[in-house]
């Protein structure tokens, strides 16, 4: 379970977002928004990767006051992935299992899937931006988290990639963990609980 309280992001003087009190259940999200609505700057900060007002809990755990074990159950996948050149994608994937004390292995079957095998034991440096995404969301799903934030995971990804993560999303449903994905597409096609920026203001089932 996602809350906020007395949440507000600003760029300055500029109010970006407030949102009071809210509830998000261990769903699957889809966040919208027009581009500047502050999309984002919402993912980052649940992410904790952005200083923002107020306070983020996640299953009790305060962003702000007990962030190791708020953060132990959050994953990202930013829109744009980078990553240190000279590292191939397995060296990636061996440092996060590492790092989340991965024993579940979860994330080989996305690998396959992917079909992401052949290139694996490159350097980065040779990646294409959809490689590179692919990477970046298998990442997202290593370890135990409960809460997978994925920014824009469409982007760059070709046609049968987007199906294999709709689809991988529409498994995922079942786990027990949530997910927000945030998306310009006009229509998913799979089920997800809408939540809609507009106004400054964090509306859901719009």
């Amino acid at each position: 379970m996602l809350q906020f309280k007395d949440f507000k992001k600003h760029y300055g003087s500029h109010l970006v977002l407030s949102i009071p009190d809210l509830i998000l259940e261990n769903e699957v999200y889809w966040l919208q928004g027009a581009n500047g609505s502050g999309k984002s700057s919402l993912l980052k900060c649940i992410s904790g990767l952005l200083p923002f007002d107020g306070d983020i809990l996640f299953s009790g755990n305060s962003l702000k006051k007990q962030s190791s074990k708020y953060l132990s159950k959050v994953n990202y996948a930013p829109t744009e992935p980078v990553f240190p050149t000279f590292l191939s994608g397995r060296s990636m994937i061996d440092f996060f299992v590492s790092c989340k004390k991965d024993t579940l292995g979860n994330y080989h079957e996305l690998i396959q899937i992917f079909d992401m095998k052949d290139y694996l034991e490159l350097p980065l440096a040779q990646y294409s931006s959809g490689m590179l995404k692919k990477l970046s969301i298998v990442l997202a799903f290593i370890g135990a988290s409960k809460l997978i934030i994925l920014d824009e995971p469409f982007i760059t990804l070709d046609p049968l990639s987007s199906k294999i993560l709709e689809q991988w999303i529409c498994y995922s449903r079942n786990k027990d963990f949530g997910i927000i994905f945030s998306s310009h597409q006009v229509e998913i096609p799979f089920e997800a609980i809408s939540l809609r920026i507009e106004n400054k203001q964090l509306l859901i089932n719009c």
